[in-house]
């Protein structure tokens, strides 16, 4: 071992961590999960440039099953399907993974929030990929597959729609949309059928999570943030987006807060909205 390498750490990652206390630990994977809502592709932007050593993760293919209309466009894989994706990719149940997007950890959230929601030690790169101030690599990187073992989703961190209606409706719970205030609006709806939110639903946008520099606000600031908002707890609160992917980013924010672990509606927005049966807000 170099003198300059740190040894893997045994102590769990934060749901956020900065490069600083990350870069020179051993044993880190390095995913790269960018992904975009006007479908510029991801693998593209990777291969332009990430960080050294770097693998891609694809969100459509790795961290979602088919989009259907009445499931939503990213509908959470089986358990099985997520662990044989992790072991192709090389990913194993023991290796620390650390995530970077180039949009404020709005898609790489979701696979720190997947591999958090099975106990894998797993954290979104704070800033993401400005972070880096050294050179990018160009050329693509893999690992050799290795077996991952299935673990169940837990139930009582995954919400459906009928669970995020209800949230909405209660008034021990709360419900918080993470998408822009145009789309919780229904002034503006780029994907989905109709425009609007879940009744009952609060809006707190993913990307006020960050300061003008692309980075998280502390612990401290996004705690009061979902505090005055009313959000009191992990236990009262279900969160969701267009996708389910988002509201990633909104649920790591949560616990760094300490507020504990919030359910995600991962049909979001993009299920209800495809059910003339479910009622529609906008204001």
């Amino acid at each position: 071992m170099d003198d300059d390498v740190q040894p893997m750490t045994d102590k769990p990652f934060p749901p956020i961590v900065s490069l600083e206390e990350v870069r020179d630990l051993e044993g880190v994977v390095f995913c790269d999960v960018r992904w975009y809502l006007d479908r510029t592709p991801g693998r593209q932007k990777y291969n332009e440039g990430h960080i050294p050593g770097a693998i891609f993760v694809d969100l459509d293919e790795h961290l979602a099953t088919l989009p259907r209309k009445s499931q939503g466009r990213h509908p959470l894989p089986a358990a099985a399907s997520f662990a044989a994706s992790m072991g192709a990719l090389g990913i194993s149940h023991r290796d620390p993974v650390v995530a970077y997007d180039d949009s404020g950890g709005m898609s790489a959230g979701r696979l720190v929030w997947m591999l958090r929601l099975v106990g894998h030690n797993a954290a979104l790169l704070d800033g993401g990929l400005n972070a880096w101030s050294t050179s990018l690599e160009t050329e693509p990187q893999s690992r050799n597959s290795v077996d991952h073992p299935t673990r169940d989703w837990p139930t009582d961190l995954i919400a459906d729609a009928d669970a995020a209606g209800l949230a909405g409706s209660s008034s021990q719970e709360t419900l918080v949309d993470a998408r822009s205030g145009d789309r919780f609006s229904g002034a503006n709806e780029p994907v989905d059928p109709k425009g609007g939110h879940i009744p009952g639903a609060i809006n707190l946008p993913f990307a006020e999570n960050l300061d003008a520099e692309g980075f998280f606000l502390s612990a401290e600031d996004l705690r009061s943030r979902f505090e005055t908002a009313g959000c009191a707890d992990g236990d009262s609160t279900v969160m969701y987006c267009g996708s389910g992917v988002s509201a990633c980013n909104n649920l790591l924010a949560f616990e760094y807060a300490g507020l504990g672990r919030a359910r995600l509606y991962a049909g979001s927005w993009s299920q209800w909205s495809n059910s003339n049966d479910r009622p529609v807000e906008t204001n």
